[in-house]
């Protein structure tokens, strides 16, 4: 039993009180109970302040219009959303629901279910049904839900459902953002993630939420490559979520453990490092529709598709009301994911060359790095298969010092650039900052080691 069921049974035993939605769903399934979703037939706002109490976590009112509370467990560790019964009845309520496996529930205190649409029985039968053909334009963002339960649950949609979801598929344009990115942070977050992003374009989502992410369906490309635009991205996504899974391939067994402990790091908006690189490889070349070009002798190419890229995926990530952090995050991989490729001619990379690259990716070395894996790994056309070995020697090359180019970083500076400025008797100003950008890569290959030498190697440099 869960920490958050527990303490509502313990809190609310004397109320008349229904443990609905994803609890119930997923307790039949023999899956993990996370957060819990009550109705309460009487007074919702005492019922959340006991729990509350009984706890020892805060509650809040989610809002007014519904009558909705939140309660938090100490230190943030559970949440139990309290919501009045709607209609009058709890089957009334149930009614009111998306599909039919989430519109099953159970007595707090205990007893038999109530399921009157049969929610249940399609969870055996792996299928996902809607309640009543309401649900959709009740509730429009319900078509993408349909996407995310799917691909999470391993469900199949029947029919009927499919039907009604796409005729309200184009709804989806006037759903408020955050709600929308919410959603399709479940997709994208899925170990089925292709599977949604499949059943999003049948339905007609990808068109309505991502427009340009459609737009790149049939965009064919060069020589390089075995895909369109659209099937490539696919392809790339998979790659990332491979390499999420077991990274030993892609970047040998001496740095897996390094690179699925930064993976799993919290980024933002409840998304890991991992599942924002998602983001990353759905977005990374969502330029190239617009920036197709046809050089003479016939050659297609993509001009800058990086750095409007990365314009574009901060756009998209701003209508979905994403964090800054994730919106530069994403577009920060958009713009360098292909710095590694323009490296492999020069590999061994020495040491300068390695601090240039980690120095233009930075904040997101590893993680670029780890895209440009996946990216070229999805690229197979006929004149592609012959670099991807020395792709990944190259990449293999550079995840240990993107691994450690954080705590590099947080060096003290061998020099202020204050001290360095009255060493050489240069004003504060333009000259200083290149200065000490050169005496940083010096340090970083091993030429200079302390103060002394740094004012000298800056010496050298600004005379030159």
């Amino acid at each position: 039993m869960s920490v958050a069921l527990n303490a509502a049974r313990t809190a609310l035993r004397d109320e008349q009180v229904w443990l609905v939605g994803g609890a119930v769903r997923d307790r039949l399934l023999g899956r993990d109970v996370g957060d819990v979703d009550l109705v309460v037939a009487g007074d919702v706002k005492a019922a959340a302040r006991h729990l509350a109490l009984s706890a020892g976590g805060p509650s809040f009112p989610l809002g007014e219009a519904f009558g909705a509370w939140r309660v938090v467990g100490p230190g943030h560790s559970w949440q139990v959303d309290l919501c009045p019964v709607r209609d009058g009845s709890i089957e009334a309520d149930l009614a009111l629901r998306d599909f039919t496996v989430n519109a099953i529930a159970e007595p707090l205190d205990g007893g038999a279910l109530l399921d009157p649409h049969g929610g249940a029985d399609d969870l055996r039968a792996h299928r996902l049904r809607m309640v009543n053909p309401r649900a959709f334009p009740d509730d429009p963002l319900r078509v993408l839900r349909l996407a995310r339960f799917a691909c999470e649950l391993d469900l199949v949609p029947d029919p009927a459902t499919v039907r009604e979801a796409r005729a309200h598929a184009s709804s989806l344009a006037g759903i408020a953002g955050e709600r929308v990115f919410a959603e399709l942070k479940r997709v994208l977050s899925a170990d089925s993630a292709l599977d949604g992003l499949e059943l999003m374009d049948d339905l007609g989502v990808t068109d309505a939420i991502l427009p340009e992410v459609a737009a790149m369906r049939g965009v064919q490309q060069n020589r390089f490559h075995h895909l369109d635009v659209y099937d490539h991205t696919l392809a790339v996504l998979q790659a990332v979520i491979d390499l999420e899974r077991d990274p030993a391939p892609y970047v040998g067994d001496e740095h897996t453990a390094a690179v699925r402990a930064w993976l799993a790091e919290p980024l933002a908006d409840e998304l890991t490092r991992g599942q924002a690189l998602r983001f990353g490889a759905l977005l990374h070349d969502i330029a190239k529709p617009g920036t197709r070009t046809v050089h003479e002798g016939g050659f297609v190419g993509f001009p800058h598709h990086d750095s409007v890229g990365a314009d574009m995926s901060r756009e998209i990530l701003t209508r979905l009301r994403a964090s800054e952090r994730t919106r530069t995050y994403v577009a920060s991989l958009a713009r360098h994911h292909l710095h590694l490729g323009f490296q492999v001619k020069h590999r061994p990379l020495d040491a300068r060359r390695v601090y240039r690259y980690l120095r233009a990716c930075d904040p997101v070395a590893v993680d670029v790095t780890l895209l440009s894996i996946a990216d070229r790994v999805a690229t197979r056309g006929n004149d592609a298969q012959r670099a991807i070995p020395a792709h990944l020697e190259l990449a293999r090359q550079l995840i240990g010092p993107a691994l450690s180019w954080p705590a590099w970083q947080a060096q003290e500076p061998l020099v202020r650039g204050d001290v360095l400025a009255r060493e050489l008797g240069i004003d504060p100003g333009p000259r200083l900052g290149p200065l000490l950008v050169q005496i940083d890569e010096a340090r970083y290959a091993g030429e200079v080691t302390d103060a002394i030498s740094a004012v000298a190697f800056g010496r050298r440099a600004g005379a030159s």
